[in-house]
């Protein structure tokens, strides 16, 4: 065998690999049409600096009122109660030193969310509060490798009468998930994390490719619509035809245009026009 021939033969089987490396869920898909059905307002339809910031009960209050889906992050509190929260620390919501973890839940409840009136909410709350009304975006915040989150959130979304997904960009969540709760719709969130100089390591090259969809089998694909050219998201949609999710939309013109490409919307900072198309 010449050796043309055994470079062609290497280049066949890593590009097998890496195929079978990025493949998503192929059997058991869940239906994800109903979920295509609405919009999904980042963080709730919240306008930070008013009486409604991001992941505010009055946030989630205006979204079910308007109609749209909602997305949400849930982390653990010191005493292990699943609070909906974004950012790990509470610096730039709270002015306040230290991490959502660092406190129990009645400990957060001298912070104010952004000068506001509102606190930062139990994950049990919220659901109590959309209950169904609208269809939910679970992301799940998992800073390194502590993934009870996943129970935690599990148990209050066990019961909960509506319809729900989880995401996260942590491939261990979407693991717990693949092998606890597999009926469960699991998205797997990524972006162009090399372009940030102190990410440029093997891992976040193995997120951003979306290298680790062999272990979580993901329903579908979360990204930043800015990366929509990323070659391991467009193979998940265009070969495999997984579901492809798009965040954070910011304007009309930057959700038209996502609409080549993506399938579900998560918007911010605007309040889409609806003319009948989602």
């Amino acid at each position: 065998m010449n050796l043309m021939c055994r470079i062609l033969i290497i280049a066949g089987v890593l590009i097998l690999l890496y195929l079978l490396a990025v493949m998503p869920r192929m059997i058991h898909r869940p239906d994800m049409e109903p979920f295509r059905k609405a919009l999904y307002a980042h963080r709730g339809l919240h306008r930070n600096g008013s009486e409604a910031p991001e992941n505010s009960m009055e946030a989630f209050r205006l979204a079910v009122k308007a109609g749209f889906g909602i997305e949400l992050d849930v982390q653990l509190t010191k005493d292990r109660v699943p609070v909906v929260f974004h950012d790990y620390t509470l610096k730039r919501m709270c002015g306040a030193e230290g991490k959502v973890e660092d406190y129990t839940f009645e400990e957060l409840q001298q912070f104010s969310l952004m000068g506001s009136d509102e606190k930062i909410p139990k994950f049990e709350e919220v659901c109590r509060l959309v209950s169904g009304k609208v269809p939910l975006i679970v992301e799940l915040k998992i800073e390194k490798t502590d993934i009870s989150v996943c129970t935690a959130a599990d148990a209050v979304l066990k019961d909960y009468p509506g319809l729900y997904c989880i995401e996260s960009f942590n491939p261990l969540g979407l693991f717990w998930y693949r092998r606890n709760r597999p009926g469960i719709v699991r998205g797997q969130l990524s972006e162009a994390f090399l372009l940030t100089p102190q990410n440029r390591n093997l891992l976040f090259f193995l997120l951003e490719m979306l290298l680790f969809n062999f272990l979580t089998k993901p329903d579908f694909i979360a990204y930043n619509h800015r990366h929509e050219a990323n070659l391991s998201r467009r193979l998940c949609r265009g070969l495999y035809h997984n579901t492809a999710v798009a965040y954070t939309i910011k304007s009309e013109e930057e959700l038209e245009q996502a609409r080549k490409h993506f399938d579900i919307y998560i918007f911010d900072s605007f309040y889409p026009q609806r003319d009948g198309k989602i």
